[in-house]
């Protein structure tokens, strides 16, 4: 039996990089990466030679037959993402849930994600806490927002920059314009801040102040 891992990879700062992340990178046989030209450019970085394979959302499901075949043959297979802990948001989870029920070995590595730090520096509860990652788009974003309004314990949430004003409106709506509500933005890179306020407070802000970046936002809870 060969083995899996899920290899965290910086989600800004290349200096968060960890030594032991590049020596799996560059032991294992084969590295699955959800854009191959964006892995390119770290594996370069790092000088990680390996073969790389595509492996994203809209290909897992045809090609995770073929990859348990490899890992019962013994080879050792990494799978990363393009920014981040793969399987959060991201390409992992039915790679990761076929292997445990085929009874082959599965190590995540410790390292980067987004809503761990926007978590901490929100200065919101944290002891507990729900990741929710993406809203619904259409169907069923009303439902999810009402059960969400009910929550009592901090909630995260993963947002692209053209849709947090919509968002922060929504918050208003189905949560009240006095719940707090921190948006962290573009995390360990050079633009990073973190805007903490009311809902309508923050909204107001980014309205005026139109969002880029990757973006975490955290809402305090139901009191």
């Amino acid at each position: 039996m060969g083995k899996l891992y899920l290899v965290p990879t910086p989600i800004g700062n290349l200096g968060d990089m960890t030594f032991r992340a590049i020596d799996v990178l560059k032991d294992v046989d084969l590295i699955l990466a959800e854009d191959t030209r964006t892995s390119g450019k770290l594996l370069k970085h790092f000088e990680i030679s390996t073969n790389m394979q595509s492996h994203h959302m809209h290909n897992e499901h045809k090609t995770i037959n073929g990859l348990i075949e490899r890992l019962k043959s013994g080879m050792s297979i990494a799978v990363i993402s393009d920014a981040g802990t793969p399987a959060i948001s991201d390409p992992g989870f039915l790679l990761v849930r076929a292997c445990v029920e085929h009874n082959i070995d599965v190590e995540c590595l410790p390292g980067a994600t987004a809503f761990v730090p926007a978590l901490v520096n929100s200065g919101l509860p944290n002891d507990k806490f729900v990741f929710e990652g993406f809203l619904p788009v259409k169907k069923g974003r009303q439902t999810r927002l009402l059960f969400l309004a009910e929550e009592p314990r901090t909630i995260i949430f993963y947002e692209s920059p053209h849709k947090l004003v919509k968002t922060l409106g929504h918050f208003c709506e189905y949560f009240g314009d006095d719940r707090q509500v921190s948006v962290s933005r573009e995390l360990t890179k050079l633009y990073e801040e973190t805007i903490r306020g009311t809902a309508k407070e923050v909204l107001e802000y980014y309205t005026n102040k139109p969002p880029k970046g990757e973006i975490v936002i955290v809402v305090g809870g139901k009191k």
